[in-house]
C-alpha cells in the first residue's frame, strides 16, 4: 500500500503553528528557533520592549496578559496547534496561563 504524502505546512494556517507565552530567554530562544524552520508562530509577552525587539522576527508578536483568558481568546491562541507556556519568573501567571 503506498503512503500518501504528508501534507505540508503552509505559513498563515494554524497547521503546525506554535504560540510561545513568555518571550525571555527560553520563549525567545524557541520562538526564533521555530520562525528558522518556517513554523507559524504566535509569540506573546507583556513586556512591550521585547515585544518590538521580535516584531520582525516571527510571524505575530503582541503585547498581551496571558493570565486574561479573555485576551488569549481575542488573539486566537485556541487555533493553534501547540503552545508553550515559557514564563518563568511569575509562577502563579504561569499557572494562570497554563490554565
Amino acid at each position: 500500500m503506498a503512503r500518501k504524502p504528508s501534507p505540508k505546512k503552509r505559513r498563515g494556517s494554524p497547521e503546525g503553528s506554535v504560540v510561545v507565552i513568555g518571550l525571555g530567554r527560553f520563549g525567545r530562544a524557541l520562538a526564533l528557533e521555530l520562525a528558522d524552520e518556517e513554523t507559524e508562530v504566535l509569540g506573546i509577552d507583556e513586556n512591550a520592549d521585547i515585544v518590538q525587539a521580535l516584531s520582525g522576527s516571527l510571524t505575530h508578536v503582541v503585547r498581551a496578559d496571558s493570565t486574561k483568558e479573555d485576551a488569549l481568546r481575542q488573539l486566537g491562541v485556541h487555533e493553534f496547534e501547540r503552545a508553550v507556556v515559557a514564563i518563568g519568573t511569575d509562577l502563579e501567571a504561569s499557572i494562570l496561563t497554563a490554565s
